[in-house]
């Protein structure tokens, strides 16, 4: 297993329904914030970096999630993300959401499969050099 990239979240008001627990579609709002954070500060670059000058998209794909526990407001969570596989064109990526600090229980398990893509053509290009060689020298992955 590679490294794994912990974002900490602290569960506001703005991803509570009225019953006071995350709502289901904030959890998709944190994976996303998640490969947004991992790219910036795991990573080096961002979504500012690759869309604004590059020009290039990672769209989700596929996404698979398991809801298992609810999370509450005002709890600290931790969003882990690990690298699966890189492909060509792709990235496979698991994050699982859990307490912060012992990791129990386990509240979200997700898959997610994103595709590089050149936001001219809309069609998938291959995981820049750059990019790849991060992941692999953050101990990510290895090829």
């Amino acid at each position: 297993m590679g490294t794994i990239h912990v974002m900490p979240v602290e569960i506001g008001f703005k991803h509570c329904d009225p019953a006071g627990i995350v709502f289901y579609p904030r959890y998709v709002e944190i994976l996303n914030d998640t490969v947004e954070h991992w790219l910036r500060h795991g990573l080096g670059t961002g979504f500012a970096a690759l869309h604004g000058e590059r020009h290039i998209a990672i769209p989700i794909v596929n996404l698979q999630v398991d809801f298992l526990a609810p999370s509450r407001l005002g709890e600290d969570i931790a969003s882990a993300l690990r690298i699966d596989g890189v492909g060509r064109t792709s990235l496979k990526i698991s994050i699982e959401l859990s307490r912060a600090g012992d990791g129990q229980p386990v509240r979200l398990r997700a898959a997610l499969v994103l595709v590089f893509i050149d936001m001219h053509t809309m069609r998938p290009i291959e995981v820049p050099e750059d990019v790849r060689r991060a992941i692999e020298a953050g101990g990510y992955w290895q090829a």
